[in-house]
């Protein structure tokens, strides 16, 4: 079960990572705060677009990982 646990808790820390580094840059944000532009199309279609799956990525494997840190520590004290 321990062996189990430390596969899929390595497995879901690489795609924690993988999923932070595939993400764009947010410094541009900044720059339309400033200058005052409008919506956009991608403000509109947020759930569709590549940065919102990446982000729903990011999100899944953060809990499984958490999962499986919280499990592992149970395992260890029976």
């Amino acid at each position: 079960m321990h062996r189990v646990l430390v596969v899929i808790q390595i497995i879901s820390a690489i795609g924690v990572m993988v999923s932070i580094l595939m993400q764009p840059s947010k410094m541009d944000g900044f720059q339309n705060l400033i200058s005052g532009t409008g919506d956009t199309f991608f403000s509109k279609n947020k759930g569709k677009t590549r940065e919102t799956k990446l982000a729903r990525t990011t999100i899944f494997f953060s809990v499984v990982f958490a999962v499986v840190v919280i499990m592992q520590n149970m395992t260890m004290f029976q």
